[in-house]
């Protein structure tokens, strides 16, 4: 299959263009783009491991994201459920995707498919936008040969973590939308209205109360030392993001999060909610259940469930069930010890785990709306305690000038 290039051009009115254009080499491709009437300024192979500058710089790039591997996932699935050879179905995909980084992978891949490697071969070379589960699952469906069911089983689990990420984001957006406006208004309201009342306060000659005196003193820390704070400020998140990814603070920041009185329960489910589903959807698949706990495992982030996950696995090799070594971490609720308990029973776990996922992705909306309800009032009450502390330190001296003069 013809190989991908990207191209800078100047058009017959002068205008740049820059672009990409499937040609079997770069002088095909020069060719093709002299027939649209175009001046080739610059031309070269795309490769989807190190993307070319027109992608963007980093950070700021043409990233893929997972909605869009989602979408694609359930339209190659659609393809070859309809029977269409995989490397047409792959080269409809590149014609149709509209993500120039997506694009030049699945060039890629279709290119790769097309001498002869697996599919699960072809997309491991890309792991920035195929993860391990991805890649696990299509090579499970090829040597089942059911990778219509399983690219469309892997389309919905993707699909799933997409719903329940955007659900946490949207419920934190407002409280901490409210909170970033209350921390700039503070700001303003210190660097900028304080100092200009405390000139009045200081020409009426008079004692100021200890919470004006405190008010005064919290602004002038903020108009005076403000470089001081940020940095200082900045160090400590520093700090605290290398202490938590770490390998000695992260079991301690994870525990931590998991013993929180309101969101540690959120947290566990997350947690479990992403095990159960991906154990689930790989299971379900056809994958063993030794590479299933593996991949479960790292997708979790939370170190101790995770540990469980791999002390667990570890006791699968010595013939032992899932449940019991689930039951004695401690970390996984009854309930889902229970519903895999009575799925490893009956050779149904991959139904029972979809089940799991599924309750807990309901209880996980719950909860998430029930804290955000929460947390509006709790704000409000702190937002109005500050507030209101301003304005008795504010109107106390007025008021004891006020009593001077009418004695």
């Amino acid at each position: 299959m013809a190989p991908i290039f990207d191209f800078r051009a100047y058009s017959a009115e002068g205008k740049p263009q820059k672009g990409i254009i499937e040609a079997e080499n770069q002088k095909s491709a020069r060719q093709k783009l002299k027939k649209r009437g175009l001046m080739v300024t610059e031309i070269v192979e795309k490769n989807a491991a190190k993307p070319s500058s027109s992608q963007g710089v980093p950070f700021f790039g043409n990233r893929v994201s997972v909605q869009e591997v989602s979408l694609m996932t359930r339209q190659l699935a659609s393809l070859v459920k309809a029977n269409i050879p995989l490397v047409e179905a792959l080269n409809a995909l590149v014609e149709q995707t509209e993500n120039e980084r997506l694009k030049v992978v699945l060039a890629q891949v279709r290119q790769d498919v097309n001498e002869g490697s697996s599919l699960a071969r072809a997309t491991g070379a890309h792991p920035k936008v195929f993860d391990n589960i991805f890649i696990n699952m299509i090579e499970a469906g090829e040597s089942s040969g059911t990778l219509g069911l399983v690219l469309m089983r892997l389309a919905e689990l993707k699909e799933a973590q997409m719903r329940l990420r955007s659900k946490v984001v949207s419920g934190m957006t407002y409280p901490i939308l409210m909170m970033s406006v209350a921390m700039i208004l503070m700001i303003v309201i210190f660097t900028f209205v304080i100092p200009k009342l405390t000139q009045v306060f200081e020409s009426m000659n008079r004692p100021l109360p200890p919470v004006t005196k405190g008010l005064i003193f919290i602004s002038d820390i903020v108009v005076n030392w403000w470089p001081l704070i940020i940095m200082a400020v900045a160090f400590g998140v520093w700090s605290f993001r290398r202490y938590i990814n770490s390998a000695v603070g992260r079991p301690k920041w994870d525990a931590f999060k998991l013993r929180m009185p309101v969101f540690g329960s959120l947290v566990r489910m997350i947690a479990v909610t992403r095990f159960s589903s991906t154990m689930a959807t790989l299971l379900g698949s056809g994958v063993p259940i030794l590479p299933a706990m593996n991949i479960a495992r790292n997708l979790i982030d939370c170190a101790p469930i995770a540990k469980a996950v791999a002390e667990a696995r570890e006791n699968i090799t010595e013939g032992q069930s899932i449940a019991e070594p689930l039951r004695r971490s401690g970390e996984f609720p009854p309930m889902v010890i229970h519903m895999i308990a009575i799925g490893e029973k009956t050779g149904e776990l991959p139904d029972m785990l979809k089940n799991v996922s599924s309750t807990y992705e309901d209880q996980i909306n719950s909860k998430i709306e029930s804290l955000t309800s929460l947390l509006e009032p709790i704000m409000i009450i702190a937002m109005g305690g500050v507030v209101g502390f301003i304005v008795i330190s504010v109107i106390m001296p007025l008021l004891q000038m006020t009593n001077i003069n009418q004695r």
